[in-house]
């Protein structure tokens, strides 16, 4: 009997975001990231030990046995009891992995193959997973210029089948909002959020197209830096820098204006590349200054053929 089994497609319809194609990652994830590698590695290229190397747990105490470690004696136990006991401690394995996902206005965009919302979900999923198969946990803030929702660092499948499900949520309420944006679930009040609920010794990754990002936003950001690892991941769309095949004429919007461009006009096309190009230069020179990788991910090409490759490399 043949074969007929389909492949489906990494995305629904490019606009929606499905159950299933956010569950394609929990496979993907296991191919994708070698054991011995961190997530981090794959991120920033850079070889990094599964051993996180943020201290000990406490375990026990224990009558103190020879060999043992003096600087472990506990004294207030030894004090008590009259007899000798030390500490002992666990080594720390498990670290929170901290998304801040944007799904506001500006990324319900994309040109070709799906929305900058869209890729932003899948990013966020794929991460999930690659964190629990660290035995990591992983937490999320996500908004969507309505309302701010929160997944706190939770381990194993539970943590990303509690994201997926919030993404999903959020997406649906941006793609059906009319209303405008609530300022209590921008950016600022993202970061501001995220300060509160992250876990010191956090793996932090800003996932947005960053232009809600203000020269305010580097306080809070300078103050995530001193006790965490921050990534920032760009998605985009090549149409934002002026980047079509199309000639005609189109209805264009963003969160300030809304107005018919002539793609046909070499001057619009290179009007459009020059304000992301400064956009972006914002952007780059912000995370420069932090000490804040920088990485890019295109909403026109399906994600994992863009992992490894040099779109994907980390701009510093």
């Amino acid at each position: 009997m043949t074969d007929m089994r389909i492949e489906l497609p990494a995305h629904s319809d490019g606009v929606n975001v499905s159950l299933a194609e956010l569950l394609h990652y929990r496979q993907q994830a296991v191919r994708w990231l070698p054991p011995a590698l961190s997530i981090w590695s794959q991120l920033s290229g850079q070889h990094a030990s599964r051993q996180k190397g943020r201290g000990m747990n406490f375990s026990e105490v224990r009558p103190y046995q020879a060999g043992d470690d003096i600087r472990a004696i506990d004294w207030r136990v030894t004090a008590r009891t009259g007899k000798a006991h030390t500490k002992l401690f666990t080594e720390e394995r498990e670290q929170p992995v901290m998304l801040m996902i944007d799904l506001c206005t500006s990324m319900k965009f994309g040109s070709q193959l799906m929305l900058k919302s869209v890729q932003a979900s899948h990013f966020a999923s794929l991460l999930s997973w690659l964190a629990v198969s660290q035995q990591d946990r992983i937490g999320a803030v996500i908004y969507n210029g309505i309302r701010l929702r929160e997944c706190k660092p939770t381990a194993r499948q539970q943590g990303p089948l509690r994201l997926i499900h919030t993404l999903m949520e959020a997406h649906e309420e941006m793609l059906a909002a009319d209303s405008q944006p609530d300022a209590s679930a921008d950016f600022h009040s993202a970061l501001r959020h995220l300060h509160h609920l992250c876990p010191k010794g956090s793996d932090i990754v800003i996932v947005s197209d960053f232009y809600a990002l203000k020269a305010e936003d580097k306080r809070r950001l300078s103050q995530l830096r001193q006790h965490n690892r921050i990534q920032f991941v760009r998605v985009y769309d090549p149409l934002e820098q002026g980047q079509t095949d199309y000639r005609g004429h189109e209805l264009v919007a963003d969160n300030r204006q809304t107005a018919w461009l002539d793609f046909s006009a070499k001057k619009t096309r290179d009007g459009l590349a020059k304000q992301y190009q400064q956009q972006q230069g914002f952007i780059a020179d912000m995370a420069r200054s932090l000490a804040i990788p920088l990485h890019s991910i295109s909403a026109a090409i399906p994600l994992l053929k863009q992992l490894g490759t040099s779109s994907m490399k980390a701009k510093h």
